[in-house]
């Protein structure tokens, strides 16, 4: 049992690591391309191409998401 909580627990630190939102961007990019794969919209090429971009933009969203300043609380 110690082995399979020591298993998840590399699992878990190596796909998620410390930024949860960066595994769910790669997440969707990839299933973004599937679906585009499974409606024929691209060839392999484009299909690349899709993909690269799609990571590219969710990271770029993560990013802004974890740099944008923090608005200070406002006591009534």
């Amino acid at each position: 049992m110690k082995f399979l909580k020591a298993f998840g627990a590399f699992w878990y630190d190596f796909i998620i690591g410390d930024d949860w939102k960066i595994a769910v961007a790669v997440v969707l990019a990839l299933g973004a391309a599937v679906a585009a794969l499974e409606g024929k919209l691209f060839g392999d090429h484009g299909l690349a191409i899709l993909g690269g971009i799609l990571i590219v933009v969710f990271f770029a969203i993560s990013l802004a998401i974890d740099v944008r300043p923090r608005r200070p609380k406002v006591d009534d």
